[in-house]
């Protein structure tokens, strides 16, 4: 058994999916539109494999405000390992150079991860893993 898939209700769609792409190389398949409902996704797939991410976006989907520098219940971040010390740390970099939130320094966790923590457009968390 593996994790197919997780999924985010987004609000600029296009944005996170370049997001995604650009500091992730996530490959977005053809997007998605149901008219009927106003729905529309891309899933993303990342270089390793492994679960995609679906991004969704549809009216009248409630705007849960969250702040990402706050933890909350529920699912809370998106980890995506980049493989190396020297990853996380110049993709950190990169993120906060470009305009990003960096919530985490790059850092040895006690439970044995070398991460840091990144605010993406939308205020998701994302631990860059090694």
């Amino acid at each position: 058994m593996h994790i197919e898939h997780l999924a985010m209700w987004v609000r600029d769609l296009e944005t996170m999916r370049t997001f995604y792409e650009n500091y992730f190389g996530a490959t977005a398949n053809d997007k998605y539109i149901n008219p009927r409902k106003g729905f529309s996704s891309y899933f993303l797939t990342f270089p390793d494999g492994g679960a995609r991410l679906e991004l969704m976006k549809m009216p009248g989907i409630l705007d849960q405000a969250t702040d990402g520098l706050i933890q909350y219940m529920g699912l809370t971040h998106i980890a995506l390992s980049v493989g190396s010390k020297e990853a996380v740390d110049a993709l950190t970099e990169r993120l906060r150079l470009d305009g990003y939130t960096v919530a985490g320094e790059p850092r040895q966790t006690g439970d044995g991860y070398y991460e840091s923590v990144v605010l993406d457009p939308e205020n998701n968390r994302i631990e860059i893993t090694a």
